[in-house]
């Protein structure tokens, strides 16, 4: 990088990367990327430090001048972090969702604050390991455990994705055809094929910024449940003091909920998007010729991109299940069996306003999701395999990688024409998604507090104590779930 030409160079006020981003008021992830994007001047300090100068504070300022100006280039710094919690209100998501909401009403809301801090703990768990190891979650897993069990895991992985993006793919071509009259098959097949061609023809480093603008489409439900002026009060009390029903059907919504909001293909594609992000800021290093970044580092730019896509996950869920709950349930309208139902339910109970937000969300976040979901199986069956991998190498590189992907997509598909009902089948795969990430939970807390593996970079506290919260939780739940089902 070149540094900043000045006549008054002496008399000059220089900052610290810190200093500077304590002057203009914004994350140091946000500092960083402003440097490596060329839209801030720096120079290096002997010590190697980077050194900006005052005038380059005065430009910085200038870009965030406003509110929306700094959101938007916040957005633009982040990471895989955004694209997994964004990924997670995918439309079979949104379907579950709205389906509880509609069934139990505001008495499921609580879960959306409880499970916040759950989520953050489990996903800084995934990232650490891929930030760490520079290694996706099954090539990590398969050193320390035999390869049968890993190969088993990420079988009922592949199988549980093919049935979402069965049901994702449905879920958008059914939302298109509401909205235009398409022909429903043309458009599982083009949305499907779209899919494909930009995860195999289109490099990471341009791709993630696709999958990081579709993130947008969720705030389509928050802009939904605002639309329908629910009673607040009522809402946030429902939220924080839980009421939970020891009946077989509420037991069953509670472990379908966790294993859409914690459900193990984003624990895969999380540790494996880690890896591309940090060879990808291998590579802006060395093009602006700067040192290479240490670990503590690469943990807060970490932690604040996948705090940031957990919250944005967290909020878009507690709104899909606010609205649910205060136009169907409230309405007497209690079997929501698909997200484009939810729609259609929507449109004379809250207006046009809302069922076009509904709608149109469920194709932004069905585009996002549905690589999202091929490329955790893609990651996690090439590090069994061996094969290369990655979504910034060409096709002729990693044609094992791009063929599960491909067919994951295609066996999606395929759902959708033999009358296969994926919405019933995706209800129970989020219920078995529940019970596979038991055993994967524990085992990437035992995985990440190893410090042969980790180094000193095991657990926080924090993440421990709700790493196996979210264990001893998701057991109790079915052992509970077991015993009301056999009695």
């Amino acid at each position: 990088m070149e540094p900043k030409k000045s006549q008054n160079l002496n008399s000059e006020k220089f900052f610290t990367l810190s200093q500077f981003r304590h002057e203009v008021g914004i994350p140091l992830l946000l500092a960083r990327k402003l440097v490596l994007w060329g839209e801030i001047n720096a120079s290096r300090a002997v010590d190697g430090t980077l050194r900006i100068a005052y005038s380059e504070v005065v430009v910085a300022k200038r870009l965030m001048a406003t509110p929306w100006r700094k959101i938007c280039y916040f957005f633009r710094a982040l990471g895989p972090g955004l694209i997994t919690g964004a990924s997670d209100d995918d439309p079979s998501g949104i379907g579950t969702y709205s389906s509880v909401g509609a069934r139990f009403g505001f008495s499921i809301l609580w879960m959306a604050a409880w499970l916040l801090p759950v989520m953050l703990a489990v996903q800084e768990v995934c990232a650490r390991i891929g930030v760490v190891t520079n290694q996706g979650l099954a090539g990590v897993l398969q050193k320390h455990y035999r390869k049968r069990v890993v190969f088993v895991a990420v079988v009922l992985l592949i199988i549980a994705n093919v049935v979402n993006i069965g049901a994702d793919l449905g879920a958008m071509a059914a939302s298109l055809f509401m909205l235009t009259h398409f022909n429903f098959y043309l458009g599982a097949i083009f949305f499907a094929l779209l899919s494909i061609a930009m995860e195999v023809f289109v490099g990471y480093h341009f791709y993630v910024k696709f999958l990081k603008w579709l993130a947008i489409f969720v705030l389509a439900y928050v802009v939904a449940g605002i639309i329908i002026h629910p009673d607040w009060r009522t809402v946030f009390r429902w939220t924080f003091i839980p009421s939970i029903k020891f009946s077989e059907e509420y037991v069953f919504a509670m472990v379908a909920v966790f294993g859409t909001s914690i459900t193990p293909y984003l624990f895969f594609w999380q540790a494996s998007e880690e890896v591309e992000e940090n060879e990808l800021h291998k590579k802006l290093h060395k093009l602006f010729g700067e040192k290479k970044e240490n670990m503590h580092t690469k943990i807060g730019r970490m932690r604040t991109d996948v705090a940031t896509g957990m919250i944005l996950a967290n909020i878009v869920f507690f709104f899909i299940v606010l609205t649910a709950a205060q136009t169907f349930f409230a309405n007497g309208v209690t079997n929501i069996e698909s997200a484009e139902q939810a729609a259609l339910a929507l449109r004379p109970l809250a207006g046009d306003y809302a069922y076009l937000l509904f709608a149109v969300g469920i194709i932004g976040t069905g585009l996002l999701a549905v690589p999202v979901l091929a490329g955790s199986g893609a990651y996690g069956i090439s590090e069994l395999m061996q094969w290369e991998e990655g979504l910034e190498l060409k096709f002729s590189r990693a044609k094992g990688f791009y063929a599960v992907i491909a067919i994951s997509i295609l066996a999606g598909l395929l759902l959708n024409f033999f009358h296969i009902n994926p919405i019933m089948a995706l209800y129970y795969s989020a219920f078995l998604n529940g019970i596979i990430a038991l055993p994967l939970l524990i085992v990437i807390m035992v995985v990440g507090n190893d410090k042969k593996i980790m180094g000193r970079e095991t657990h926080p506290g924090w993440v421990k104590f709700f790493g196996w919260l979210a264990v001893v939780f998701m057991a109790v739940l079915t052992l509970i779930s077991i015993w009301l089902y056999f009695n």
